[in-house]
């Protein structure tokens, strides 16, 4: 059945054509995320005792692995003393989960409430995205050549991939390590910190989701290089400043100390190289092209 999207080359449509061909799309892309964030508001035991409070609790596997670290290098600082007889020692504080135990307050009326309702809608439009990519990519498909299909038919899968890769890297990485920092840091004995529900819930949120957008970075580059406003002579040539400005991101998402700071640019580095060899790829995979049409 022809698309009603396409009409004759000499007729354009107008803006209220585009909006009644994209509303079917919006509601289809809405109602997934409703429905999502209903079943998520129905497992209200899963989603919030065990995703939200995951990270502060001390069996947390990230928080077990960082006991486990703190643990080996303390060993290992150890053995090296007694073999060389030097005196190294290794700061293990950066890896003390042990009071991460703590209890969260609610200030609010209506505020438990409410942290269920937030929960439930970030969790159906995250669990619900790929849909809602895909009904945008079917949304635009009928104004796209066959080459540009060719090249966005994935889109939906790439995106997905890494935006869930980077929600899991914040989520397993960045709320752990910013949990134990802040709940363990103590500027005076005097002071005992009581953590309000909300306070808790945007930490876990915002890490989780400025660590997925970061992570589309390599896709970035792709459509980037596809479009020629970027090169990868140009991402080799400003390496150094990358790493610069990397590491500012790296330290604004993150706790204000080393430990979290090498375990995050790490990753984000890495992304910035996979970037320049995915942009040479398209380079060579445009001029084989180019020299195939000549």
């Amino acid at each position: 059945m022809p698309d009603k999207r396409i009409e004759s080359s000499d007729t354009e449509m107008s803006f209220w054509d585009h909006f009644a061909a994209l509303r079917p799309h919006l509601v289809r892309g809405s109602v997934a995320v409703v429905v999502v964030a209903v079943v998520a508001f129905l497992s209200k035991h899963f989603l919030i005792d065990t995703v939200l409070f995951g990270p502060k609790s001390a069996d947390f596997p990230t928080n077990r692995l960082l006991l486990a670290a703190g643990q080996a290098l303390s060993d290992l600082c150890d053995w090296i003393n007694s073999w060389s007889g030097l005196s190294l020692s290794v700061n293990t504080e950066a890896f003390d989960v042990s009071n991460l135990d703590f209890r969260v307050i609610n200030t609010q009326m209506a505020g438990q409430f409410n942290l269920h309702m937030k929960i439930s809608m970030v969790t159906g439009l995250v669990l619900a995205m790929p849909y809602v990519l895909w009904e945008f990519w079917r949304f635009v498909r009928p104004a796209l050549t066959p080459r540009e299909i060719a090249a966005t038919h994935r889109f939906v899968f790439w995106v997905s991939t890494f935006f869930f890769a980077g929600l899991l890297f914040g989520y397993f990485v960045l709320v752990p390590l910013s949990v134990s920092f802040f709940i363990n840091y103590q500027a005076s004995a005097s002071i005992v910190n009581m953590i309000d529900v909300g306070q808790y819930l945007s930490t876990v949120i915002v890490a989780s989701l400025a660590s997925a957008l970061v992570f589309q970075l390599p896709l970035l580059i792709y459509f980037l290089t596809r479009m020629g406003l970027i090169s990868s002579a140009f991402l080799k040539r400003y390496r150094r400043h990358a790493f610069v400005a990397l590491l500012v991101i790296a330290a604004i998402i993150t706790p204000p100390d080393i430990f979290s700071l090498i375990l995050v640019i790490i990753p984000l580095y890495g992304l910035y190289e996979l970037s320049i060899r995915l942009s040479a790829r398209i380079e060579r995979r445009q001029a084989a092209a180019a020299a195939q049409n000549e």
